[in-house]
């Protein structure tokens, strides 16, 4: 592999990360005391309905350094969380949409 493709693959990991399986009663705050073990936390976001503004059962967290955002993905994996196993990973970016809609 090309020196240069091997570059942009280790800086992909991001400091974003998905926490999947959340309970509905979890809240941001809650989110990023769990998180700020690992590090420095620049943002910690639960993702809700926009027409209830009830939790969807996932966010995100947005760690200080790739690091920190690693060292939290393998300790927070897995455990439990308000009465819910959470899944943790690396946030991967969304698909841009097309207007192409038929």
């Amino acid at each position: 592999m090309p020196v240069a493709m091997l570059r942009v693959k280790e800086i992909r990991m991001g400091k974003k990360i998905y926490v999947g399986n959340l309970s509905y009663n979890t809240s941001d705050d809650s989110l990023r005391n769990l998180f700020q073990q690992y590090g420095t936390v620049a943002s910690a976001k639960i993702i809700t309905d926009r027409d209830s503004g009830v939790s969807k059962g996932f966010g995100f967290v947005e760690m200080g350094s790739d690091d920190e955002a690693r060292a939290a993905i393998t300790g927070t994996n897995g455990i439990d969380l308000d009465g819910r196993q959470i899944k943790v990973n690396e946030a991967m970016d969304k698909p841009r949409r097309t207007n192409d809609r038929y």
